[in-house]
Formats: C-alpha cells, sequence, structure tokens
C-alpha cells in the first residue's frame, strides 16, 4: 500500500474508482446518461478537485454541486458512491491522506445529498 503524495496517486485513485462507478448496476447508468462520451473530460476534472482538496495545489476552479443538482439519487446512490471510494482506498492506499480522502468523500457526500434534498423539495429556491 502507498500513500497518496503525487498527482499520480490522485489519477490512480480516480481511475480506479470511476472504472468501478461505470459497471455499478446502481451507478452506472446515471453517471454515463449524464456524462455520455465526456468520460475523459470528467476524470481530468477529477483529477484537478482531488489534487486540490487532498494535495493542497490548487488546479481545480468551479463549484462541484451545480453538475449534481438535479441528478435523480437518493440515499441509496450516495452509500454505493462512498461503498466503492473506500474500496478503491482500501485496495491502493494507507495514510494519512487516504484516510483524509475518505472523511473529505463523506462530507461531501453528506452534504450533496442534503442539497439534493432540499432543492427536490424546494424547486424555486435552485439557481445554476
Amino acid at each position: 500500500m502507498k500513500e497518496i503524495i503525487t498527482i499520480e496517486d490522485i489519477k490512480l485513485l480516480v481511475d480506479a474508482f470511476y472504472t468501478k462507478v461505470r459497471t455499478d448496476s446502481l451507478l452506472a447508468p446515471i453517471f454515463n446518461d449524464k456524462i455520455q462520451d465526456r468520460w475523459p473530460i470528467h476524470l481530468e476534472k477529477m483529477y484537478r478537485f482531488w489534487q486540490t482538496v487532498l494535495l493542497n495545489q490548487h488546479t481545480y476552479n468551479g463549484s462541484p454541486f451545480v453538475p449534481h443538482a438535479k441528478l435523480p439519487v437518493d440515499q441509496h446512490h450516495f452509500d454505493r458512491w462512498l461503498l466503492l471510494f473506500y474500496q478503491t482506498i482500501d485496495e491502493n492506499f494507507s495514510g494519512e491522506k487516504a484516510t483524509e480522502a475518505k472523511w473529505r468523500a463523506e462530507k461531501m457526500a453528506e452534504m450533496f445529498y442534503h442539497k439534493i434534498e432540499y432543492y427536490k423539495n424546494n424547486p424555486d429556491k435552485l439557481i445554476l
């Protein structure tokens, strides 16, 4: 097991995770429908996001919630997303950054879920 310390580690994490997502029976239909043939663009964006979050190298600009605001997802989807993310971390990495990645993913999933639910119940408040 290795620590997450370089952009190559981030790429391994992102690529391994999204390989799982793209074939998962629950998540694949949602991700593949939304992303379609733009997977290389999405993966590059995810490299930059996690590089910024975990390595403190500011390469990501944007608002990560906006593309997720109207996705047809519920708690089951977020639970599966976290399960696959944790599996990917545990299969490839150890150390402080691996633990931090899990914590950050959990907090992000929790926040996204609550915001999506809020906007489902208050569609007039959604501003994109």
